[in-house]
């Protein structure tokens, strides 16, 4: 082990940290250099249960905690967040790998979802209904849910920790969060700063650990965990549903997603070509919502893919921690591979590589780097144009018509965010109303804020978060019909 490489129980049971119950702990890599940062306890069920029962006990005590209180524990952790700003960025570009800039912006995010759902969980309100008869009087109450599991993914493994913890202790519900194996670090650090907010023990706990399918189960199965909040792959959202049905819990589900990026030839060109640069790019393209196919109507194919391309050359791989860096690595070998697969595919299939295509080592670093990829010449029977790759690579196709744009953007399972450009405003309200994704951007290439709801349709996911609808899914509604 590298001596510069630091040790920490990893896991935060009922206000206490720990380490996992076997001594067992797994070390946490460095994408860019895949050099040791840490190693972490390596939990797995007999930890979760002990969460989920400290969760369970806390619950009657945060659930009864006056509204200002629970908003004030937020307050004080955004603050905190705030205060922690640049060790936090360097944090996230260490285990993430994303550049120092898109970390900072990251934890930004992170304080402002605390500072929204604080301010939530002073609008908690019920209902008086009239009555049917004078005899009768009826309301309705609107109460935590009761213990919640969080599973967080490694893409964004701050910001989407926070858009679940704090929605449900805003709404006085207790929490066990299981954070991405690869990304664990982001976690503990948060969790030390709800400790130093006052957080009661017992009312958010950490479960870090290498099984994922054991901590998974234990999590969408024990019965005392009433709501499970799932941000990941399809696949695994389809299971947990699953095991989550035996107990008949509610869910929240952000799954996959193979975003379209509609460019109509009235469209402002240059705007359109820095979108889809951002939006394919950001994060070395794994983000749920990043633009997954690019379709252009054929009068400006040639144009926009021109401009396209000239964005793409010269963008900087590296260490996300260096200056200047605008594209980091990929997070592990299995992602890796999975943008090879997609590129080698397309290119036997017919696509020519217009830029990229390869495997990078910018400054001899040993991580999973790829070069930004834009495909040209792409036809539907690529994998590339029905899998979500999740890496730096944008396939360009040309349509004719606003139908056949419609009709290629809709037909997939995947329905969470879509991209159009155009300045036809009656365009605007035509293609937004007919696609069939839960977030669209006309124009806009990050269509995503703390104040108004996030989530998908068809198989990338159910339910919403962010906005008033983020604390909605952590409260049940309970009528109360009282006879005078």
């Amino acid at each position: 082990m590298d001596q510069a490489t630091t040790s920490t129980a990893g896991m935060y049971i009922n206000g206490a940290w720990t380490g996992a119950r076997s001594g067992k702990r797994f070390v946490v890599r460095n994408p860019a250099t895949l050099e040791p940062l840490a190693e972490v306890g390596d939990g797995g069920r007999e930890e979760t249960r002990a969460a989920i029962e400290a969760a369970h006990a806390a619950f009657p005590a945060w659930a009864g905690t006056p509204a200002p209180e629970r908003a004030a524990l937020l307050q004080r952790t955004a603050r905190l967040i705030t205060e922690h700003r640049d060790a936090l960025a360097v944090t996230l570009t260490q285990e993430n790998g994303k550049p120092l800039a898109q970390a900072r912006a990251e934890v930004d995010g992170m304080a402002e979802l605390c500072v929204w759902f604080a301010e939530e969980a002073r609008r908690i309100s019920g209902r008086i209904l009239p009555p049917e008869t004078p005899t009768r009087r009826i309301l309705t109450l609107r109460q935590p849910v009761g213990v919640v599991a969080a599973i967080t993914p490694f893409n964004f493994p701050g910001n989407l920790l926070a858009r679940k913890l704090a929605p449900a202790l805003a709404a006085g519900c207790t929490v066990v969060v299981r954070p991405a194996r690869v990304t664990p670090l982001i976690a503990v650090s948060l969790f030390k700063i709800l400790a130093g907010a006052g957080a009661p023990p017992g009312v958010a706990n950490l479960v870090t650990g290498t099984d994922s399918a054991g901590i998974g189960e234990e999590l969408a199965t024990h019965p005392l965990v009433r709501k499970v909040t799932f941000t990941g792959s399809t696949d695994i959202g389809k299971v947990l549903l699953a095991k989550a049905a035996g107990t008949v819990k509610r869910v929240s589900m952000e799954l996959g997603g193979h975003a379209p990026f509609l460019v109509f030839q009235d469209a402002d060109l240059d705007k359109a070509a820095a979108a889809a640069a951002l939006s394919g790019f950001r994060n070395c393209g794994q983000v749920c919502t990043s633009t997954n196919r690019v379709l252009v109507q054929q009068q400006v194919a040639a144009a926009f893919t021109e401009r396209l391309a000239a964005l793409t050359r010269p963008l900087r791989l590296g260490n996300g921690l260096e200056p200047g860096v605008e594209v980091g690595p990929l997070i592990d070998k299995a992602g890796f591979d999975k943008v090879v697969a997609h590129v080698e595919d397309a290119r036997a299939k017919g696509a020519t590589v217009l830029v990229g295509g390869r495997p990078a080592t910018p400054d001899g670093l040993a991580g999973y780097f790829y070069e930004p990829t834009l495909l040209t010449g792409v036809n539907l029977d690529m994998r590339v144009m029905h899998e979500e790759t999740f890496g730096p690579v944008l396939p360009v196709m040309a349509f004719e018509t606003e139908e056949e744009a419609l009709r290629i953007a809709n037909d997939t399972p995947y329905g969470l965010a879509a991209y159009f450009f155009t300045r036809d405003v009656g365009r605007v309200f035509r293609v937004a109303e007919r696609l069939e994704y839960g977030i669209v951007g006309a124009n806009d290439p990050r269509p995503v804020g703390t104040h108004f709801p996030f989530g998908g349709m068809k198989e990338s996911g159910l339910g919403r978060e962010n906005g008033t609808e983020g604390i909605e899914a952590f409260l049940e509604v309970k009528s109360v019909v009282i006879g005078l």
